[in-house]
């Protein structure tokens, strides 16, 4: 199983209505491309304060590598990746995703 996880810097102008919008676009994947297990996000909750500006994360697990390099290049991934870069700070410089297996 692969673990995609994703912090982003949402800016502070967009209302919590389009980032919940966003957040079910991303979930949404789940129902369109196969190889999706699992979806979670939700907004920085920690007072310790090591978030170095990004304000959400989510983590998304494939059932493998070869299910998530499916998803990468997916039509529908990209057209939700063009929705989320509408929200952040600084556009792709406010992602970061890292994945891992498991």
């Amino acid at each position: 199983m692969i673990v995609h996880l994703v912090l982003l810097k949402i800016r502070t102008d967009v209302p919590d209505d389009r980032v919940r919008d966003v957040f079910e676009a991303i979930g949404g994947l789940r129902e369109k491309i196969d190889g999706i297990e699992s979806f979670h996000w939700g907004p920085y909750s920690s007072h310790e304060g090591l978030n170095r500006g990004f304000t959400h994360g989510f983590s998304m697990t494939f059932t493998d590598a070869a299910a998530r390099d499916a998803y990468l290049p997916h039509p529908e991934h990209e057209a939700v990746k063009e929705q989320v870069l509408s929200v952040l700070e600084g556009g792709i410089d406010g992602v970061l995703a890292f994945d891992y297996e498991v």
